[in-house]
């Protein structure tokens, strides 16, 4: 039964896969796509790699919200966003510093490019830009299509890293009831959905630790698709959240899966990424109760001993009392501290004690 549903999913996947190039081809001789961007998910590095996603869409012009637009246009910017039509297999040149890198989309229209740090390019921290240039002619009388991607590489003198989640930990999402996220993601923009109380305080304060230097980075892993990459990044610049690589998941349909990009797999493996580009670097993990954030960071407490000072849960939930104390006292026996509460002074409180930052 098992190999039929698998062969079932393969069979319809390749039916998806032609009906989107199915679409383009049409779109394209129709002339209804226009023009054509390359979407860079702003990634990370270290001393010897930049790691950096990003997708090739026909552009949308979803555009920038502002605090006077109506729930309407919210709508119709929000279906803006997952009306997609991609482009898979054509090519990206990356030039960084005076150098060629190239990379072909998959399937989705996504692609990965690695760029190792070899001998001749400067090694700069802070956020540095990567250009991108679509190789490929797509459009009759195409212009040039071109992006800036930027990559944050961390400052060597940072205290600890911060990775956090954001749906239900830095903004009310309501992701334990579906309705009330479809309704809160559809009407309203990076304006009008405001973070909790206290978040860019507390946050800006952890990204200054002790020594006020704004060193300490942060990395924003959500189980919220790439389709809402920039409205996210909208939201953490509109309400003066640190800034920081935003890892999301490709949801649909896959060869293997209905729903693809399991969300408990996807933070696992993006957290387990980032701690492996920073073997030297202590971590703090903020999450909260909604969803499975405590038992995701007791894995990663157990893959990397001794890399995870401390994590917070924000308590969304009284339902999930039960659940999060059975992993605080598993994290305890492994010598990292839990505390769960419902508000930020008590992540304030928290950070406050344990010394990492000024009262």
């Amino acid at each position: 039964m098992a190999g039929k549903s698998r062969f079932l999913l393969s069979f319809i996947y390749e039916l998806k896969l032609l009906f989107s190039k199915a679409v383009l081809w049409l779109s394209i001789q129709l002339g209804l796509i226009r023009s054509i961007i390359i979407v860079p998910f702003n990634g990370y590095g270290n001393a010897t790699q930049i790691f950096l996603v990003g997708r090739v869409l026909k552009n949308n012009r979803v555009g920038q919200s502002t605090i006077e637009d109506s729930v309407w246009s919210n709508v119709k910017r929000m279906i803006r966003r997952f009306s997609t039509v991609i482009l898979p297999g054509v090519t990206v040149k990356a030039q960084f510093q005076g150098k060629d890198y190239f990379v072909q989309t998959n399937e989705e229209g996504y692609f990965e490019l690695t760029i190792e740090l070899t001998e001749g390019i400067e090694f700069i921290t802070g956020w540095i830009e990567v250009k991108l240039i679509l190789m490929d002619q797509i459009l009759r009388n195409q212009p040039p299509v071109e992006a800036n991607a930027v990559v944050f590489i961390p400052e060597s003198n940072s205290d600890f890293g911060i990775i956090s989640d954001i749906d239900d930990t830095i903004v009310p999402t309501g992701a334990m009831r579906l309705t009330e996220m479809i309704k809160t993601t559809f009407s309203k923009n990076a304006h009008s959905r405001w973070p909790f109380s206290g978040v860019s305080e507390l946050y800006r304060s952890l990204e200054m630790g002790m020594s006020g230097m704004a060193s300490n980075p942060f990395f924003y892993v959500s189980s919220s698709p790439w389709n809402l990459y920039d409205f996210l990044w909208e939201l953490l610049r509109v309400h003066d959240i640190p800034a920081g690589p935003l890892m999301l998941r490709d949801i649909g349909l896959s060869r293997t899966e209905l729903i693809a990009g399991d969300p408990e797999q996807h933070k696992i493996e993006q957290i387990s990424k980032v701690l492996k580009s920073y073997p030297a670097m202590p971590f703090i993990l903020i999450g909260d109760s909604g969803q499975d954030d405590p038992m995701i960071y007791l894995k990663i407490i157990k893959a990397f001993p001794e890399r995870i000072l401390g994590v917070f849960i924000r308590d969304i939930h009284d339902s999930r009392h039960e659940f999060v104390m059975e992993k605080k006292a598993e994290m305890h026996r492994l010598g990292v501290e839990m505390r769960m509460g419902k508000d930020t002074d008590e992540a304030k409180s928290y950070a406050i004690a344990r010394g990492w930052i000024k009262p």
